[in-house]
């Protein structure tokens, strides 16, 4: 009936099937699913003791978590991008200049001082290095928006799943709790 319709439906159905076996190609965009599963659960028992001990309110808890998440994703996948817009506002004055460093380095330390939270940064980091490593290994470099949206998304996705998990993966601590078979 409709001849540029039955071209595309092939390219469309090979599109959806190179994405459906994108994580057998890239095995470590499993790997930062299953870290942010962990993550997920994980800061849902944090939570809990958190509103206890400091009354920090659960949705200002989970608001900055995810906004950790994302930002983390963002720096790690446009650090280009990100670089050369801090250095053309770092050139058009000295004065800016100033204050760029002053803010990244007084926000560094703040950060810093919690180091139960630069844990968390870390090994989320780390795995969305690793993915995008693995992505660039098998030569799938959409634009760096691109990039940024869809592994946002396989985290955020995991760690509402494990913020849903009914059984926690983890104690009171941060050790793994052990099945004895």
């Amino acid at each position: 009936m409709f001849p540029s319709l039955l071209l595309l439906h092939p390219l469309i159905s090979m599109a959806i099937l190179r994405f459906l076996v994108l994580p057998f190609r890239a095995p470590l965009l499993l790997l930062l699913f299953g870290v942010a599963v962990i993550m997920g659960n994980y800061w849902s028992t944090l939570q809990p003791a958190l509103m206890r001990s400091r009354g920090i309110d659960p949705q200002l808890f989970w608001t900055v978590e995810l906004v950790q998440a994302v930002a983390v994703v963002v720096i790690c996948t446009m650090p280009d991008l990100l670089m050369r817009q801090v250095s053309l506002l770092m050139a058009s004055s000295r004065a800016i200049s100033l204050i760029v460093t002053l803010l990244l380095v007084i926000t560094g330390g703040l950060y810093l001082l919690r180091l139960s939270l630069l844990a968390d940064v870390l090994i989320l980091a780390t795995s969305v290095l690793l993915a995008r490593l693995d992505l660039t290994r098998i030569r799938v470099a959409p634009s760096p928006l691109v990039m940024t949206i869809a592994l946002s998304s396989i985290l955020l996705l995991g760690i509402w799943l494990g913020q849903e998990l009914p059984a926690p993966l983890f104690n009171g601590s941060t050790e793994l709790v052990t099945i004895k078979l």
